[in-house]
């Protein structure tokens, strides 16, 4: 059985103009239009999501920062899990099963191993964000991680203070089919990195669908946990690239929503059991995702 995961959430608020097109990225609409955001979510459960992720990507002091908002983090943290559970207990499907993913996230840049913070100052920011996030969440999920090491930070408080609940890990990857996460180290090297913090799930996030499938082959063979996939549409990310700078990474012309269904076929046929999308997989992505895994299912 396939467990859908929502789509992207800041790319998809900018598309809703919901003042997210800012540095703050996705935080932008917690400050602006909350109710977007939970009108968001609401569509991804309507369209077939039955695990959706809090807003919770952009509430990092780094981003907040640039508004001189970051001493707000835990306070935004804590309102990102409000509203995804809001958007449970108001849609129309709130009696089905439905899962609310705390996002704890990269604290510096995404797709950046190099800019990892140390674990002095990891620690202590994720251990409040999980803090802010644990009563409205039912499992963590670190996501984007692109090193070992950050995966370490965020799981370890995921798993010290997040009161039992499940945690989930999802790495980056090299876009290069096979060449492990983006910090160069080996999907297994990462994974065996986590073995003391017994991770419930392992998924690969936002990087091309190629590079996901090769990973899913190689994690399947060391661990019999559900193992998952949520790429995006962008281009290749080039290694300097910040939110910030002039670097542009717009979508794939090539991956609309037939290649995305014919990828997560490949991927749910590599081993996985949670498939959703990231940056550039909207609702209508995940619509058609949840269409096409009924057809099979008949």
């Amino acid at each position: 059985m396939i467990r859908v995961l929502d789509g992207g959430m800041g790319g998809e608020l900018i598309r809703r103009s919901a003042g997210a097109g800012t540095g703050l990225w996705s935080a932008q609409a917690l400050l602006d239009a909350p109710e977007q955001v939970v009108e968001l979510h609401k569509d991804y459960i309507e369209a077939g999501a039955r695990i959706i992720t809090t807003n919770s990507y952009s509430t990092v002091p780094s981003y907040l920062g640039k508004s001189d908002l970051a001493e707000r983090y835990v306070e935004l943290t804590r309102l990102a899990g409000e509203l995804a559970r809001r958007a449970v207990i108001e849609s129309a499907l709130a009696s089905e099963e439905i899962i609310v993913a705390g996002s704890l996230p990269p604290l510096s840049e995404s797709y950046r191993p190099d800019l990892v913070p140390a674990e002095v100052e990891a620690l202590p920011v994720y251990q409040e964000m999980v803090q802010a996030l644990n009563a409205n969440v039912d499992v963590f999920l670190c996501e984007t991680m692109s090193s070992g090491a950050e995966a370490v930070h965020a799981v370890s408080q995921a798993r010290s203070y997040g009161e039992g609940k499940p945690v989930m890990v999802s790495w980056t990857l090299n876009e290069i089919p096979g060449r492990g996460l983006r910090s160069g180290e080996s999907v297994t090297e990462a994974f065996q990195q986590l073995q003391e913090f017994n991770v419930d799930a392992y998924l690969f996030n936002c990087t091309s669908p190629e590079a996901i499938t090769e990973a899913i082959k190689e994690v399947v063979e060391l661990t019999d946990k559900p193992v998952g996939a949520y790429p995006n549409r962008l281009n290749p990310v080039d290694p300097e690239w910040t939110l910030d700078n002039e670097i542009q990474t717009g979508l794939r012309n090539d991956m609309d929503i037939d290649f995305f269904l014919n990828m997560s076929e490949r991927f749910q046929a590599a081993g996985a059991t949670i498939i959703g999308g990231c940056c550039g997989v909207g609702p209508d992505y995940i619509s058609a995702l949840t269409a096409r895994l009924r057809i099979n299912n008949e």
